[in-house]
């Protein structure tokens, strides 16, 4: 049977992965060349899934190909194309919190694909993140582009779809082996629409070079493996919500290293992300899990 402790364990492992992806912003404008968003992804999850693929050394079987990018599609390739979209249509703080969204797509694909039930208290959670998210990074000049809103509900929908099938469909080998499945996956998938969309990179600096590896081995790599370890083992709900942390570690890094202002709204926004957060986590926590420390009778 399952502890609390355990259980918090795997959650605080998860909770790593958004935490690091909050640093993408960061990275990508300190570092990486301006109007190659597409690039920059299939650069992202080719190499590191390659690259995972190697130490693995096991390729998907039958129904696992189909499967493999479909996720791939879903988790990576469409979600960041969307992603990428709505970024350039909308204000930061906009996308950030039509994205936000996410979580309470979960619960409701969690009921119809996984006969969830739906927690009121995850709903709660989901509700006080949206909140905390808009108070984090919105701000009173922030435009609305009808098509910037679809892309990046479409987004949230992709990767909520992903977030979900993950769990469903529970691959049979390890996640180390699974995250190199959807990032190659996901990479190839890149392939055609860079090629279409996008003009060639420019000769790569020492910045470009460091930025990307920083994103590809630790923001896609090792991100992902434990991202998709904690959606064997914790809530798709709850793990949705950890996504939360990524515009608070963004805020952060904008005043740490951005010089960027903190505002009482934000600090606000800080404690009602770390709210929901704690909210559901509590509304997912396992039925049979022990208080750590009990011992069994």
């Amino acid at each position: 049977m399952k502890t609390n402790s355990s259980h918090v364990v795997d959650v605080l492992l998860t909770a790593i992965a958004p935490a690091i992806w909050g640093s993408t912003y960061y990275v990508t404008t300190s570092f990486l060349p301006t109007g190659y968003p597409l690039t920059v992804s299939l650069l992202r999850a080719l190499p590191a899934g390659l690259l995972l693929l190697l130490l693995v050394r096991q390729l998907p079987q039958g129904i696992w190909w189909g499967r493999t990018f479909v996720l791939g599609a879903l988790n990576f390739s469409f979600f960041w194309a969307m992603l990428f979209v709505s970024a350039y249509r909308l204000p930061g703080g906009v996308a950030a919190t039509v994205g936000a969204v996410q979580p309470l797509i979960v619960i409701a694909l969690s009921r119809i694909v996984l006969a969830k039930q739906i927690r009121p208290l995850a709903v709660v959670a989901g509700l006080t993140g949206i909140v905390g998210v808009a108070l984090l990074v919105l701000t009173p000049r922030a435009a609305l582009d009808p098509i910037g809103i679809v892309a990046g509900l479409a987004g949230a929908v992709s990767m909520a779809f992903g977030t979900v099938l993950t769990r469903h469909w529970k691959p049979p080998v390890s996640s180390l082996t699974f995250t190199a499945w959807q990032l190659t996956a996901g990479g190839l998938l890149l392939i055609p629409l860079v090629l279409w969309l996008e003009p060639a990179l420019p000769a790569p600096t020492m910045g470009n070079v460091l930025g990307m590896a920083y994103l590809g081995l630790i923001g896609a790599a090792f991100t992902y493996l434990l991202w998709f370890r904690g959606l064997s083992r914790i809530e798709p709900s709850a793990a949705a919500s950890l996504g939360f942390l990524s515009p608070l570690v963004a805020t952060l890094l904008g005043w740490l290293l951005l010089g960027q202002s903190l505002t009482p709204l934000q600090i606000a926004g800080f404690v009602a992300v770390l709210a929901s957060v704690w909210i559901s986590q509590q509304a997912s926590l396992p039925a049979g899990a022990k208080p750590a420390g009990s011992r069994a009778g």
